[in-house]
Formats: C-alpha cells, structure tokens, sequence
C-alpha cells in the first residue's frame, strides 16, 4: 500500500492514542497548579508532536538527508512512545469498561434507588486516583525499563562458560576453549568504546579459537567498516571461523541492480578476510593434534522457517571430513537443527548458532527465564541435547531494531571440551 495512504492513518491512529492517554494524564494533574497543569500539556502533546513529525521526516526524505543515525533513532522514538502508551490504554479500557458495566447495572434496576448504584457512589478509589496509580505507571514502566536497556542494557556484555561433554572427543582435544559471538550488527552500534570494551573481554578469557556465527552487518557490508579496528583485534591460536546469517545477503534493502547487491556480498566475504576471519561457505576446517582430528565446518544460512531464505548446502560443507573425530558446526539459525541436522547428520557433534537474539528482552526469576523469543524458536538461547549431539544458541552480541536490551544482556560464551 502508498505511503501516501498508511502514513496519514497511522497518525490518525497515534493521535486517537494520544487523546484517550491525555484523558487519564489530564485528569492525573487536575489537583496541581496551573502551571504544573500546563507544563504537563506541552510535554505530552510536545513529545508526540515530535513523534510523529519524526515519522513523516523518516517516510518522505532522503535517507542520506536524515543519515542513518537520525533514522534509528526516529523509528526508536515513535516504538517507545506508543508502545509505552499501550500499557496506558490496556488500564484505562479495563477501567471504563467496568464502569460501563456498573452503569448499564445501575440503569436496569433503577439507577440510584439499587444497591448496586449505592455500592458505585462508595467506591473507595476514585477515577484520578486510579489512573495515578495503575495507568500512569503502567506506562512509565515499560518507558523507563526500554530507556535503560538503551543506555545501559545494550553493551552489558556477558561472558557465560559452558562445558561441552563430547563422547568422541579424543584426548588431545581435553580442555579445549572456544569462545563464540553471534550477531553482531555493526550497523546498529552508537557506542565504539562500548563495543571495544565487549572484545577486550572476550580476549582476557584467552580462547584457542573463536566462532562467528553470522550477522555481520544489518544490510550492507560498509557498516562494519567503521568497526574493522575493532573486530580485527579477535584472534586466537587455532583461528577465527565464521559463517555467514541472513542479514548479511543484503536481503532487506533495494538495490539498484541484482550485480549491485552480488558485489555487496563479496565485499561482504571480503571484510571477513580483511578482519582476519575464515569464513566458511559451506566448506570445512580441520584442526589437527598428534594425528587427531576436529572438524571445523561452516554453511551459508540454512532456515527451517520458510520467512528467512536458504543458501547454504551442509551436504557440501562436511564432505571430506569423515576422518574427523568430532564434527562442530557453525550454522546461523537455530532451525537448521531441527530441519536437517539432527535428522541427516548424526555425526555432528555441535551446532553453533545464533539469529535469535533471545528477542533483547527477557525476564529471569531464580534458574528460568522468560523471553517472547521461546514463542518463535523451538530453541533460543543456550544448550541443547539430543542423543549425544548438541546445539548452543548464542544471544547476539549485538542489536538491531530497538537499539538495546532489556534482560536479555549481550553473549560472550566460553565453551571447554571435556570427554564424556
């Protein structure tokens, strides 16, 4: 549909949101002063105005006008605002909707004269009282909770250590680590001492290799170029492997040509090397310790959900490595698992992914944790298991969208082999 159409109904929508929240905010201040009263109505109707100028700014301008900065950050405003206000909405409905019902009850059996009216006019808590304290917060607390994910959530780098237990492991290969990042997104980033300060960690656990599980970029493959100094820091002594994710095939942008977005994937494959990292495409690495062998093996992305395209040919990528002793797998999404993997290759021992992202957002009470993201994806963060094959979902080091987290902190994992 035209922009020229769902833009005019999307704001005929946000200011019908924006009038029934002002009802319950109006009210909330009717017993301050005057200018408390007026300070409120500037900064409300201010703050949408802002919006949703925004919003017709980012759909009727020149990308390069704006930048890339001011864009994120205009689509983030216009989320937070109105996803805010929903929680707002959600208590005043349920609100009026009782008072409705008591009305229409009242009205039935004679209005003032029944019991029931009798109970409404005593009703402890009063409509501004109520909207004080329930609808108010309930909007204040998603917007405070998404503004700190922002300012401190979106960097909060987490180094998390997991054993793996391999049944064929031999023992040349006992005690080997391997650090794992996923997602990184460097299109999204507005904090390069932040994300400087994420690979320092992951460097301090000093890792014999390193796994990069797909996402590079967000569209193109000149937003990390910003970030090369950093990303080529990553080393470790068996090498950097890494995989390509869906993001990283420019699937979600126009290009001006089919040969313009084939170039932005080889330039893409091209930062990968420059950053000093062994991407594989759908082919295979073997790391070798007194004649034992570990097979390092990486495919384009795989999905088993039919939104996200299929590049890569695992078939393909194993061939040549049945000498190995024990197979691991980068893989970007999580499906591949349950789609082929554990089906059609039983001898892979880990698949390494990421994708998922946990959706940034996550609620953790003692040992369970609760993210929108179990919904999606059968698997969605951490380990797996399977007969003796396993799969570990990475968080993302990264964003995109929303630019932070909320629960949901960003990955850095540590896997140790161990025989089983």
């Amino acid at each position: 549909m035209n922009k020229l159409l769902i833009i005019p109904i999307v704001t005929a929508i946000f200011l019908l949101i924006d009038w029934y929240v002002w009802q319950a905010v109006r009210v909330s201040f009717q017993n301050t002063s005057q200018n408390v009263q007026n300070g409120a109505k500037y900064i409300f109707w201010g703050v949408s105005a802002i919006t949703i100028v925004g919003m017709w700014l980012y759909n009727f301008t020149n990308p390069d006008w704006l930048g890339k900065s001011l864009r994120t950050w205009i689509m983030v405003g216009v989320f937070m605002n109105y996803f805010s206000k929903i929680f707002v909405i959600l208590f005043l409905l349920i609100d009026d909707l009782g008072r409705l019902v008591r009305w229409v009850i009242a009205k039935v059996q004679g209005v003032l004269a029944s019991p029931v009216a009798s109970n409404i006019e005593a009703t402890p808590i009063s409509r501004s009282e109520f909207l004080m304290k329930t609808a108010v917060v309930a909007g204040t607390i998603p917007a405070v909770a998404m503004t700190w994910g922002i300012l401190s959530g979106a960097h909060d780098y987490r180094v998390r250590k997991v054993k793996l237990a391999l049944k064929n492991l031999p023992k040349e290969f006992e005690g080997l680590t391997i650090a794992q990042i996923s997602d990184i997104h460097s299109g999204s980033f507005f904090n390069k001492v932040a994300v400087k300060g994420g690979i320092e960690m992951l460097l301090n656990q000093k890792p014999d290799m390193v796994f990069f599980t797909g996402d590079l970029v967000n569209n193109k493959a000149s937003e990390v170029q910003e970030y090369i100094d950093i990303f080529s820091k990553i080393k470790a002594p068996l090498g950097v492997f890494s995989t390509l994710g869906n993001h990283d095939y420019g699937d979600y942008v126009q290009w001006a040509s089919p040969a313009a977005k084939a170039q932005n994937l080889k330039d893409l494959n091209r930062a990968h090397k420059v950053l000093g990292w062994d991407v594989l495409n759908d082919e295979n690495r073997f790391i070798e310790q007194n004649g034992e062998k570990l097979a390092i093996i990486g495919v384009q992305n795989i999905s088993g959900q039919a939104r996200f395209h299929t590049y890569g040919d695992l078939s393909k990528a194993v061939q040549g490595t049945d000498e190995a002793a024990v197979k691991l797998l980068l893989s970007h999404d999580p499906t591949h698992w349950d789609s082929e993997v554990n089906k059609k290759f039983k001898d892979i021992d880990v698949m390494f992914s990421g994708h998922t992202h946990g959706t940034q957002f996550g609620i953790t009470v003692g040992d369970v944790t609760w993210s929108p993201a179990q919904y999606a994806y059968k698997q969605w963060a951490g380990l797996y298991e399977e007969g003796n094959q396993k799969l570990y979902v990475n968080r993302g080091y990264g964003y995109i969208g929303y630019p932070g987290r909320v629960g949901m902190p960003p990955e850095i994992t540590l896997f140790e082999l161990k025989r089983a």
